[in-house]
């Protein structure tokens, strides 16, 4: 791009991309987020060649070394009686038990790693599948406008108005029992599909209703009513007009999404109306960890902090996206 001064400036996509990588607090949590992703990707190699556990079988009557020793995996309880039996603690070696194990003696540092596999999965997949939705719905209904603004509108309105856990709860409790059916497919009540397409349908309208805003601005835009003046079909300009204009915006959305369907998939696990067994989750282990609260807390400490700094990374990280994608930003920064 050329300036009114004739000196050659860079496109607002790079200029975008220069301030958010001098925000460093968004980079530093781009890097958290980064790494988080890298280890639970890598839950396999640490649970088969170096911890050397399979953290998906029970193993109460195990034992392991610990400085040398052979000790159970499950221990007398700390009470005065002594009565029924705790899985051991943390021994912070990464090849025996880093984290302790769980109340079935299995390895809590391997199952934290594949837990997080199944909840990043889920996260990121159900953001993206609801910015499809809330994408195709509030382009249709503010481009459109008319009947068909008003028919989607108040469709919107009507899911805005039920809690977001209400409604995944409910949505949960009919597809556990009858599985998910999507006219000719049915989808069994343990696969990853069913939390993925139920968090992603309850957000829809939060991600809807400023698309549908943003839209409907760009639709009374000088250009586009230019455009519409000369004869140019509604499909193209759509095509070059609306949609390159509400990409910022939709990039914007998705740190949140994937942070708020985070939190919806740990909630429905932990209420057993997630990830099913025998598969493994954030949410699932924190249920695990809730009876060995006062003996062996790091069961639940350990996927509560997990999901504590992926949400914080993402919401920091969205918020440097967020302010260099901002036109205005970009536009003051240009003087």
């Amino acid at each position: 791009m050329i300036s009114s001064s004739g000196q050659t400036t860079a496109g607002p996509w790079v200029q975008a991309t220069r301030a958010l990588i001098s925000n460093r607090s968004a980079m530093s949590c781009l890097g958290v987020l980064l790494l988080v992703i890298l280890l639970c990707v890598f839950a396999p190699f640490y649970a088969h060649h170096i911890a050397r556990t399979d953290p998906f079988i029970s193993n109460v009557a195990g034992t392991l070394i610990v400085n040398g020793q052979e000790t159970d995996i499950m221990q007398p309880n700390d009470n005065p009686l002594h009565l029924g039996l705790s899985p051991i603690g943390p021994t912070w070696h990464p090849r025996s038990y880093l984290l302790g194990a769980d109340s079935q003696g299995r390895d809590l540092a391997s199952r934290l790693l594949y837990g997080g596999r199944n909840s990043l999965l889920i996260s990121f997949s159900a953001a993206l599948l609801c910015i499809i939705m809330a994408s195709a719905v509030g382009i249709s209904a503010g481009f459109s406008g008319g009947v068909v603004d008003i028919i989607l509108s108040r469709l919107m309105d009507i899911m805005w108005a039920v809690p977001v856990y209400l409604f995944a709860i409910s949505l949960s409790i009919v597809t556990i029992t009858q599985g998910l059916h999507i006219g000719p497919i049915t989808i069994s009540s343990n696969s990853l599909l069913v939390p993925i397409f139920i968090i992603a349908l309850v957000y829809v309208p939060y991600a809807a209703r400023p698309i549908r805003g943003r839209v409907m601005t760009l639709r009374n835009a000088e250009f586009v009513l230019a455009a519409r003046s000369l004869g140019v079909p509604e499909y193209r300009i759509l095509l070059r007009d609306i949609l390159p204009n509400i990409l910022p915006s939709v990039i914007v959305l998705a740190p949140l999404l994937t942070a708020l369907a985070l939190l919806a998939e740990s909630s429905l696990s932990f209420l057993s109306l997630g990830v099913q067994a025998p598969a493994a989750s954030w949410g699932t282990i924190i249920q695990d960890g809730e009876g060995l609260i006062y003996t062996r807390p790091m069961v639940a400490i350990a996927p509560g902090l997990a999901i504590i700094i992926t949400v914080m990374a993402l919401n920091i990280f969205g918020d440097g996206l967020r302010d260099a994608l901002d036109i205005r930003e970009t536009s003051r920064r240009n003087g």
